[in-house]
């Protein structure tokens, strides 16, 4: 199965912060890398951890949502809360054979960046504040096999590239 990590990351690392009330929150508001995290992850499960679904709010539909959580006592209808990155991976595979999404945030993109095999990147040109940064990762281990350009415009407030990286195999 394939293992993917998908995100927007600023120049900076910046995945995320959080807004004036506590709630995490995108420092940046780019409708087609909505549409791009919308068309790749529909019709896959997607793990994520407690904080990303609060920020959600809600499961998203046309997927299997699992929630990674210490709160032992958490519940989020629509969702399968799990404990262990284990364990959620273990849930998506009893639905999908083929690719599971690990949608953030960061602390779980660095417990799951050592297994997985693919990382869709949307990698914005601009740096953003945030205390959410996705993990440094050895690019050596990555072979870049695409990459689709997106210049700022009227909707959007910085240029991105859409990337996608493969692990190398040794």
């Amino acid at each position: 199965m394939k293992i993917s990590l998908i995100a927007a990351v600023a120049q900076n690392g910046t995945i995320g912060r959080n807004d004036a009330n506590g709630k995490p929150d995108l420092p940046w508001h780019l409708p087609d890398d909505f549409k791009f995290f919308k068309d790749t992850t529909s019709g896959h499960p997607i793990i994520m951890g407690r904080k990303s679904m609060d920020a959600l709010g809600k499961p998203l539909p046309r997927r299997t949502n699992i929630v990674i959580t210490r709160n032992l006592d958490f519940q989020m209808p629509g969702a399968t809360i799990v404990h262990t990155l284990e364990e959620a991976l273990t849930e998506a595979r009893q639905v999908e054979k083929d690719e599971l999404f690990i949608i953030g945030g960061a602390e779980i993109y660095a417990l799951a960046l050592p297994v997985a095999n693919t990382l869709y990147l949307t990698e914005i040109h601009k740096a953003y504040e945030g205390d959410a940064h996705f993990p440094a990762f050895d690019k050596t281990e990555w072979r870049e096999v695409s990459r689709r350009r997106h210049e700022a415009d009227d909707r959007h407030e910085a240029a991105f590239d859409f990337v996608e990286y493969h692990r190398i195999q040794h």
